[in-house]
């Protein structure tokens, strides 16, 4: 059958291009894809090609199809699967498959398996390795979202502490200490600290650094201090970049103390020292923001790793408990992971928001792969529909700002039900 996707071709070469999908094998399943959100990780693999370790060598011949935080409809099952799996059913996927020591992933490595786009075919071992994950939320971007999320819920499981003359890592963060997300006023910072604010092992301070203001101000309009502070947790936006010294200052915040977890989500040298500066006491440092640069590398106290036993980590993806963490969470509407959207459209729109990535602004670029629609800014959707006079955008910007300026199922469903859907 015919399908439309975005294929990566070589370095810095993605095409929108229809190719033919071979007939699916008895162990494979043939999905329709709803929504893809675009991730940083993408970024990196397009414009690293055949250089990037989850890339086949021969991708200019046998192009992968990107995106891997994708959600759908199951099409056809392989007579393999068919007693656990069936046509109409929703889905998701974990794409860290760690199948069998490869690091192949959907969305990277396969030429009929990728989540931007139309159709795709899913391989025996996404079933396999149970990375095949049934959804039966309202709203297709709520799954999508759950790679990410499920990245930065492994974040706080992946923590540890430990007890002086104890040779034991205790796991996850520290309950009820003290938590920065340094850097964390951008798409993966919000979704770690609406998990944080409604988790089950929760802080009882989250501090949240950026020097972006006016990220930092949206930030605070979607987790109102006093909110927090009625569940509990005393939740403090801070603006780095304004304080004289910043690590003194974020000190003085915990009560001289420091912070027993630190997530920092820039890979930028300064912002990892001085997440490292304000650890306190067996302080736990997860280096989550992935960098391009394979000599990246700043400096760290090693006196403090020494007398404080502070130490460092870091964690790439989440696994397929922290993805069924992140969806049930969300059915329980304990978590919004809308908070991370800030913009959407359709499948012409996926290659260029890709490569373009780091340049634009906000949060989350959402992808509706079955819709042609330019990338638009959630909050520029008023001003395009009055410039286009398209009622629809206008009709869009009424139901997202009755929900507090967030992407939500409503929004999803006016926008599938409006917009010509391809093939």
């Amino acid at each position: 059958m015919k399908a439309t996707g975005v294929r990566l071709h070589g370095e810095n070469d993605l095409r929108l291009e229809e190719f033919e999908l071979p007939e699916i094998k008895d162990d494979e399943i043939l999905v329709k894809i709803v929504s893809d959100s675009i991730c940083m990780s993408t970024y990196k693999c397009a414009t690293l090609g055949a250089g990037h370790k989850r890339v086949h060598d021969d991708v200019a011949e046998h192009p992968a199809i990107m995106g891997h935080e994708f959600a759908g409809d199951i099409v056809k099952v392989g007579a393999k699967y068919q007693d656990q799996y069936k046509p109409g059913m929703k889905f998701t996927i974990q794409p860290a498959l760690n199948y069998k020591g490869t690091m192949w992933s959907p969305g990277y490595s396969y030429e009929f398996c990728g989540g931007d786009a139309t159709y795709c075919i899913l391989p025996q071992e996404v079933m396999d390795a149970g990375c095949m994950l049934e959804y039966k939320g309202r709203a297709y971007y709520e799954a999508s979202l759950a790679e990410p999320m499920s990245c930065s819920i492994g974040a706080f499981h992946a923590a540890y502490h430990t007890k002086m003359g104890v040779y034991e890592h205790m796991m996850g963060i520290k309950e009820g200490g003290k938590l920065a997300i340094m850097a964390g006023a951008g798409p993966m910072g919000l979704g770690a600290l609406t998990y944080a604010l409604h988790c089950d092992r929760r802080p009882g301070m989250v501090v949240v650094t950026d020097i972006n203001q006016d990220r930092l101000d949206r930030a605070e309009q979607l987790f109102p201090v006093e909110e927090a502070k009625a569940d509990g947790i005393e939740l403090h936006f801070v603006n780095t970049g304004k304080m004289e010294d910043p690590v003194a200052g974020l000190k003085e915040i915990t009560g001289g103390t420091g912070f027993d977890d630190v997530l920092c989500y820039a890979p930028v040298a300064a912002v990892v020292e001085m997440s490292s500066a304000v650890l306190g006491r067996d302080g736990c440092l997860n280096f989550f923001a992935g960098p391009t640069d394979t000599q990246f590398s700043a400096k760290m106290n090693f006196y403090d790793v020494h007398y404080a036993s502070t130490h460092v980590m870091g964690t790439t993806g989440g696994n397929t408990a922290d993805m069924i963490e992140s969806l049930e969470l969300t059915a329980d509407k304990r978590i919004n992971p809308a908070v991370m959207v800030t913009h959407i459209g359709g499948l012409d729109a996926a290659a260029e928001t890709t490569l373009n990535l780091p340049k634009i602004p906000g949060g989350k670029k959402l992808i509706y792969t079955h819709v042609t629609m330019p990338l638009t800014a959630l909050s520029d959707l008023r001003a395009k529909g009055e410039a286009d006079n398209d009622a629809r955008f206008i009709a869009l910007a009424d139901i997202v700002d009755a929900h507090n300026g967030l992407w939500c199922p409503e929004a999803e469903e006016y926008l599938l039900a409006n917009w010509e859907l391809l093939d």
